[in-house]
């Protein structure tokens, strides 16, 4: 018998529950599990509270998307009957704008490329550097030691 992670359960649930609303024995078969057990996992799902369900980053998308064309009372009913509190929808809008808005921003330009790229250089210029100095030093100290370990023995004997 196939044990699955909660992740991946949590994952298929999703795509079975709203917004997505696929079918239980098209998620099944893509995934390749059996029907009755995905039907099981939904069953378990829903008898979670509301929060604690996994809503996929496209399903939350497809919310705000459903969400933004409704008004105050129609949206405050999709979220009941969807298992959201409003804020939620709101924060998750509040994300995907964020998330569309400043492309450019997030992008570093070339000239701090090429900043960051000199820096890296110098940066590993400067390891290589001090691995060598290192490596020369633990070879001067087992030198030293193999020649007083030499003349020691010699007057002790």
């Amino acid at each position: 018998m196939a044990r699955y992670g909660q992740v991946f359960k949590d994952r298929a649930v999703a795509r079975v529950l709203p917004p997505s609303s696929a079918t239980v024995e098209a998620v099944a078969q893509e995934i390749g599990i059996g029907a009755d057990t995905l039907e099981r996992w939904r069953s378990e799902a829903l008898s979670k509270p509301a929060g604690a369900r996994v809503w996929t980053a496209a399903a939350r998308f497809d919310a705000v998307v459903t969400a933004a064309a409704l008004d105050e009372a129609g949206k405050s009913a999709w979220c009941r009957a969807n298992g959201l509190y409003l804020h939620e929808l709101t924060h998750w809008r509040q994300s995907a704008t964020e998330a569309l808005a400043k492309p450019e921003e997030a992008r570093a330009s070339p000239l701090q490329t090429k900043q960051q790229r000199r820096r890296i250089k110098e940066l590993e210029r400067e390891l290589h550097r001090k691995d060598r100095a290192l490596a020369e030093t633990a070879a001067l100290l087992v030198l030293s030691k193999k020649v007083a370990a030499i003349f020691n023995t010699g007057e002790d004997a």
